[in-house]
This record gives C-alpha cells, sequence and structure tokens, in this order.
C-alpha cells in the first residue's frame, strides 16, 4: 500500500507549496493532464494555468505526462510553451525513465503531481519521485477512467481506516 501513499496532500495546483519542493531538491515537475491541470472538457489552458506554469518555468522544468493521446495534449504543450509526454502508460516506468535521461535528472530532482492514485501517484512512487496528490478538478470523467477511480476509492478507504489521506486533510 506504501506504493499508492503520496508524499504531499494539497487541494489543487494552486495550493501546492512550490517554494518548500525547491528547498527539498526538485528541479522538474510533471503534471498529469486531465483533471489535474484542467477538466476533461477544457480544450486549451486558462489564463490561470498559464500564468502557475508561466511562474514555474521560472524555477522548474515543467511537463505534462498523460496516458492521453497526442491530439488532447498537443493545445496544452503549445499554449503554455512546455515540453509533454503523451501515451504515457502510466503507471509504468518507461515514459518517465525516457524524461529523466532526456532531461538528465535524478529521481530525487522529479516532483509527479496529479490526481489518480493508481496512475500518477504509483507510478510517481515507483520511480521514486517526490509524488504529490491533488483532489479531482471535476467529477466528470469519460467511462473508462471510472474502474480507476473505484480502484482509488478502495485504496483511499484502506488508507482512512488507518488516518491516512482524508479527503480536505491535506499535507506537506
Amino acid at each position: 500500500m506504501d506504493l499508492f501513499y503520496p508524499d504531499i496532500y494539497a487541494q489543487s495546483i494552486y495550493k501546492i507549496n512550490y517554494k518548500k519542493l525547491k528547498k527539498r531538491g526538485i528541479k522538474c515537475l510533471l503534471f498529469d493532464l486531465n483533471n489535474t491541470l484542467v477538466s476533461y472538457d477544457v480544450d486549451y489552458p486558462n489564463d490561470k494555468l498559464r500564468e502557475l506554469i508561466f511562474e514555474l518555468e521560472k524555477t522548474f522544468k515543467v511537463i505534462i505526462v498523460s496516458n492521453s493521446g497526442k491530439d488532447r495534449i498537443r493545445p496544452f504543450k503549445e499554449k503554455l510553451n512546455i515540453d509533454a509526454s503523451y501515451n504515457s502508460k502510466k503507471p509504468f516506468k518507461k515514459k518517465f525513465k525516457k524524461i529523466m535521461n532526456l532531461y538528465n535528472y535524478q529521481d530525487t530532482e522529479i516532483a509527479m503531481i496529479g490526481d489518480t492514485l493508481i496512475t500518477d501517484i504509483w507510478g510517481g512512487n515507483r520511480m521514486g519521485f517526490t509524488t504529490i496528490l491533488v483532489n479531482s478538478i471535476s467529477e466528470d470523467e469519460p467511462f473508462y477512467m471510472h474502474f480507476i477511480k473505484k480502484i482509488d476509492q478502495y485504496i483511499i478507504k484502506k488508507f482512512n481506516k488507518k488516518g491516512l489521506l482524508i479527503k480536505g486533510e491535506y499535507y506537506e
């Protein structure tokens, strides 16, 4: 179960203490796209997201790492002017390793930020990254995500019984 437990739990990407991440030695932020940066029905980044990414890029390398296809990722990659990995097949390690090699980062220098334990957090933890769970932006998700979210809910109930990962009780 430890592989599903995030290092940090934040309400949203806007509530993460990025200064503390920098002090921890984080140099690269990997963001999930769907329900982490934007909801599934949003096709382009809004001004608030653009401002955040612009500020983060002053300190960190910012990369979108998504299981979505190229057509879904392209508008965000272009409008935010950041790198992106599509069809990443999280939680598998291949794309994570490719990013580490391409940009020459150590596992301790990377944070994975996402809304799903079974893909984002498990994938990041398997690599030794700092993992940050955020609440999903929307409950509206494609059908295929319902199965993943059911597994997430099961894991969260297990954590809740131990007094861990309680919705609304955020930690750094």
